[in-house]
């Protein structure tokens, strides 16, 4: 029977220990070596040591973690999130609203946000929130303040409401904005001849006041003409008169053309001009 070929002590030690070079650096590779990415921020859950750290926050950067621990990643940059509800107004008719929300979790504050909430504190928190305030301020309202002329003032109204509730939970509201509300064909059609009969009457409104403006300036304008000739007449005399229709006549005298010019020849004694 052939003697079976064996490898030599020395290689079989060293394939073990690369072996376990290996093994080990893989390990230490995902839970030692970490590398924390520009907009978020780590925690660590020291697993024989203390348990969650919630004051000292890892920044981006590259860190060295004891392979024993945990650290859970939050994203702290401004996100913006879409809600889209059925909501009753304050006359009881369903409106469908689609609302958009900026928000983003308290960068030195995710340690009391993972202890208390979690990482989806999106799901149980951010969205239950705008949710109710979104029904409770709109069912304030009537459909067509909702529509047109209330809208800012609603939006700002469920910013408040949605900001107060989730800033204890160590999140930040950026903003809360309705995207479009949609009301029940019949109602819709309603306010929006509504609206254009208005805006027609604003603008028959504007058109009669410019009117009345353009007829004022016309009377003010013709009434300072009238005073202006009542003065004017006043301060005319019949030596004045002369003396400028004399002014006039010596003007008309200094032209090239041929003329003849007898004095007191016109009326009330004026020169009298004659042209070949």
């Amino acid at each position: 029977m052939a003697n079976q070929q064996q490898l030599p002590p020395k290689m079989i030690k060293y394939a073990i220990f690369a072996f376990l070079a290996i093994f080990v650096f893989s390990i230490l590779s995902n839970t030692t070596f970490l590398t924390i990415q520009p907009g978020k921020r780590g925690v660590e859950f020291k697993r024989f040591s203390g348990g969650l750290d919630k004051e000292n926050i890892y920044e981006p950067g590259f860190h060295i973690i004891a392979p024993w621990n945990k650290v859970f990643i939050y994203d702290v940059r401004i996100s913006e999130g879409y809600e889209t509800m059925n909501v009753l107004s304050k006359n009881g008719l369903n409106i469908d609203a689609e609302l958009s929300f900026r928000f983003s979790p308290i960068p030195n504050k995710i340690g009391y946000l993972h202890e208390e909430i979690g990482t989806e504190y999106i799901k149980t928190i951010l969205m239950p929130e705008i949710r109710s305030a979104t029904r409770e301020v709109i069912g304030q309202y009537l459909p067509e303040e909702l529509y047109s002329t209330k809208r800012e003032a609603i939006q700002d109204e469920i910013f408040k409401q949605t900001e107060a509730a989730i800033s204890p939970k160590h999140l930040i509201l950026d903003a809360v904005l309705i995207r479009s509300v949609k009301l029940p064909a019949k109602l819709e059609d309603a306010i929006e001849q509504k609206l254009k009969e208005e805006q027609l009457s604003l603008q028959y409104t504007y058109k009669l006041d410019r009117e009345r403006q353009e007829a004022e300036r016309r009377i003010i304008e013709a009434q300072a003409k009238a005073d202006a000739n009542k003065i004017l007449n006043a301060s005319l005399t019949d030596k004045i008169l002369q003396d400028k229709g004399i002014e006039a006549t010596l003007e008309l005298a200094k032209s090239p053309n041929t003329k003849t010019v007898i004095v007191g020849g016109g009326n009330g004694g004026l020169p009298l001009i004659l042209n070949n």
